[in-house]
């Protein structure tokens, strides 16, 4: 989705942690670091940068631009899907990141669906979360639309809630045994702090469907918005915040959160950070992607650093030797000639639980 506009002085962009030695172009598209300049690709003590790849951007397949990616998670077959603004689900492989297949995604109404988020549930029915109304969205792999999940009144557009048009569900992630099922607010609720997301859950229930959960609270960093969460596979989740400032560029970092010892703030009217009896989400800061090396990427548009781009989605695509979680991220080019669809390949070690 596009971004809201900030400031110049609202936020200034992280300096680059490291010095950026020559980048060399790898199969598909990708480029990455010759070892032998850094081994490392540090972006911080708990974050290296492997590798991006352009290989998507302003292309098509069957006929479709694939373009405004604004979210990715794996099919039960470990592959991946890719879910556009522009009401459509790409299939693609998990090694090569090219297209599969692509289907269109229809309300009940008819209407397109402002697509932001997706996951897979076990039986691998689509989960989209939109930002029209809001609404969390079920769809058969055929791309039948098969039901809804239920939203708190407060969770939609004003004046029906208290949240803001397009600043809605940003973000989804189903939990580990797949019980339970977290939606992100991109923004915050009227009345809210300016830096509170709220966070809403669905628990499943014995018939196997999502009935409404605990609702928790996130402090996002000031100026910054939630674009995605998913699973780490411990019961915490990776927040991915970002924005945008004219002239300067984008600005994303990568939290770890915890929402399993915060307090459930369904039916608290407002929330801030110092609000007696609440407890946030606890958040540890993984990395601001703007101090990652650049790996010679190429830039459409001023960014403080070259590799930084509308950055939206994020999933876990796996674990390497020593348990550092596998991180693929996306960046939505809303099909503009200034922003690029990239995809990302970082590594992160969590902090412990």
């Amino acid at each position: 989705m596009p971004l809201r506009l900030l400031p110049l002085a609202a936020s200034l962009l992280t300096a680059f942690a490291v010095t950026v030695p020559a980048a060399h172009a790898a199969q598909g598209g990708e480029r990455a670091y010759n070892s032998s300049h850094d081994a490392t690709h540090a972006c911080s003590p708990r974050v290296t940068v492997d590798g991006f790849s352009d290989q998507l951007d302003k292309t098509t397949f069957a006929g479709v631009p694939v373009a405004e990616l604004s979210g990715l998670t794996h099919d039960t077959n470990g592959q991946l899907l890719a879910v556009g603004d522009d009401s459509r689900l790409f299939t693609l492989d998990a090694k090569t990141k090219k297209p599969l297949s692509v289907r269109p995604l229809t309300a009940a109404d008819g209407e397109e669906v402002d697509s932001e988020a997706v996951a897979v549930d076990r039986d691998g029915t689509r989960l989209i979360a939109s930002e029209t109304e809001p609404s969390v969205l079920r769809f058969a792999r055929s791309g039948k639309i098969i039901g809804h999940l239920p939203v708190p009144d407060a969770l939609k557009v004003a004046p029906a809630g208290r949240a803001t048009d397009n600043l809605t569900f940003e973000g989804l992630a189903l939990m580990p045994g797949g019980r339970t099922l977290v939606a992100s607010m991109e923004g915050a609720l009227s009345g809210d702090g300016a830096d509170i997301r709220r966070f809403q859950t669905w628990q499943r229930s014995g018939s196997g469907t999502f009935r409404l959960g605990p609702q928790y609270a996130f402090r996002s960093d000031t100026d910054l918005d939630v674009s995605d969460i998913t699973s780490t596979g411990d019961g915490r989740l990776i927040v991915l915040e970002r924005s945008f400032t004219p002239d300067v560029g984008n600005t994303v970092r990568l939290y770890v959160a915890d929402l399993r010892h915060a307090s459930d703030v369904s039916r608290v009217e407002t929330v801030t950070a110092d609000r007696p009896g609440v407890r946030l989400a606890t958040r540890t800061l993984l990395t601001d992607v703007g101090a990652c090396p650049s790996l010679g990427a190429p830039v459409k548009q001023p960014q403080a650093n070259p590799l930084l781009d509308n950055i939206e989605g994020v999933t876990v695509t796996g674990r390497d030797r020593t348990g550092r979680l596998k991180l693929l991220l996306v960046s939505d080019d809303n099909q503009r000639a200034t922003q690029i669809t990239r995809l990302y390949s970082l590594t992160a070690r969590l902090p412990r639980c």
